[in-house]
């Protein structure tokens, strides 16, 4: 997914301004609501994807401030379907090693969320905000089908998950 080299690292600062460079080579539409705030649009194979990313700095060098990225589903969970989600949701964030799943109640959002705390100089490298991009996408699409199976399917979370994450085997 390396799209940058390490000759176009941004010095230390806002991370976003990197993360609008990745976009752009990805060719990915996206908008900078503000010198804070980044939003991308990534097609999935399972969904449409909506990266936002909220930057906030350092104040001082006592300070910390953290880059989070927010990748909600393009659906919406059912109220009636809330309570098998929370299970799932459960089942599922206790295997992830970064990052989690969460449910926007009100809304019925489905998202992932992951934060990087950055202290004072820190600064992140393209590689690390590809991979952080790469890593929010593939578990959402890892976990997507087992959603669909309890939202839709009527399938039991622990089916669901044993489902969605089958691998198969050998040739047909």
């Amino acid at each position: 997914m390396t799209y940058l080299s390490a000759e176009r690292e941004l010095p230390a600062g806002d991370p976003l301004d990197l993360i609008e460079q990745i976009v752009a080579a990805h060719e990915w539409p996206y908008d900078r609501q503000s010198a804070g705030e980044l939003t991308v649009f990534v097609a999935g194979n399972w969904a449409e994807y909506n990266l936002h990313f909220a930057w906030n700095g350092p104040r001082s060098a006592s300070d910390f401030g953290g880059l989070q990225l927010v990748c909600a589903f393009d659906v919406r969970i059912p109220k009636g379907s809330h309570t098998p989600t929370y299970e799932l949701l459960s089942k599922i964030n206790g295997q992830m090693w970064l990052g989690h799943f969460d449910l926007v109640e009100d809304e019925g959002l489905l998202m992932y969320r992951h934060g990087v705390l950055m202290c004072e100089g820190q600064t992140v490298t393209s590689t690390e905000c590809e991979n952080l991009i790469e890593i929010a996408i593939t578990e959402c699409e890892r976990f997507f089908p087992a959603f669909q199976f309890v939202v839709w399917g009527g399938k039991k979370p622990d089916e669901a998950l044993d489902m969605a994450l089958l691998e198969t085997v050998g040739e047909a």
